[in-house]
């Protein structure tokens, strides 16, 4: 898997996964929170996009790599798989494009030289939304956030009003990450306590070292479901989502000048977030969910 989208991949200036708020966030007391177990809302189910005219269009060779599941990978028979790779498939789809798209795997530190190069017209990984890349290369509408989740320890009792009950007590989190300042940030009488990595955040709190760890919404539902977890863990309050400490989320990196496949890739994901084939893809490479 690549480095985290600010808990989602960063090879530049994100930390590694495992989605700007344009959904229906709620900021409370300085926090951006969002419903749990809903999909979250990108586009505004009125907003009617114009499909631009791809009738001149050659070909979409679309991007992508092959080490970073469950976006984007090989499955057991060596075919390209994951979220990103169907959801490029209906874009094609609902584009009306099928014949003319290709999708290629590449290592993913030749994506951004291969799309400035025209190897490639578009990029579908986790490639991190920056300032630096919007000099370079133009954004579709993002398609999906990758929130900040808590994990409790379920032998431990909590009492109050959500992340409220956290309060004074220990919570692990990887030290030097966005997840440390938007811990520092939200949650001021928290008691953080700092790990080097993941996995030592993980035993510690399945030791009873922490009352809960504060990490991305990827990774944690599917290490609380797994047997590493030895069910000791559950899910705790939020989704918390922050541009500011998380990025943009997920979008579609294109050349710098084509508007047109620009404004073809937010036709389609507007279509097909409001059609639900969006959700349908997410829930089947999410099933513990996201929100």
């Amino acid at each position: 898997m690549h480095p985290p989208l600010s808990s989602l991949k960063n090879r530049g200036s994100l930390l590694f996964v495992a989605v700007a708020c344009i959904l229906a966030l709620v900021f409370v007391q300085g926090r951006a929170r969002a419903d749990q177990h809903e999909f979250p809302v990108l586009f505004d189910a009125r907003e009617r996009l114009p499909r631009p005219d791809l009738s001149n269009l050659v070909r979409l060779r679309i991007l992508t790599t092959v080490d970073f599941p469950p976006f984007n990978f090989a499955d057991q028979t060596g075919r390209l798989t994951g979220f990103n790779v169907d959801l490029a498939r209906e874009i094609c789809a609902e584009l009306e494009i099928q014949a003319k798209c290709q999708i290629q795997a590449l290592p993913f530190e030749e994506l951004e030289s291969a799309l400035a190069n025209g190897s490639g017209e578009a990029v579908m990984t986790g490639i991190a939304v920056n300032a630096e890349r919007r000099q370079k290369f133009r954004f579709s509408r993002p398609y999906l956030t990758i929130p900040a989740r808590f994990a409790r320890l379920k032998s431990k009792q909590i009492v109050g009003d959500g992340a409220d009950g956290l309060a004074g007590r220990p919570v692990g989190v990887v030290n030097e990450t966005a997840h440390y300042a938007m811990l520092r940030a939200f949650f001021p009488r928290i008691v953080p306590v700092t790990f080097a990595n993941r996995d030592e955040m993980l035993d510690a709190l399945k030791a009873g070292k922490v009352d809960a760890v504060f990490s991305d919404g990827l990774r944690l539902p599917f290490w609380i479901a797994s047997e590493t977890s030895q069910d000791c863990c559950a899910l705790f309050d939020g989704p918390y989502l922050s541009e500011e400490f998380l990025g943009e989320g997920l979008a579609v990196m294109l050349q710098g000048d084509d508007t047109t496949l620009a404004a073809a890739f937010d036709h389609a994901l507007a279509a097909l977030s409001r059609n639900g084939r969006l959700q349908d893809i997410y829930l089947r490479y999410f099933p513990y969910g996201l929100y």
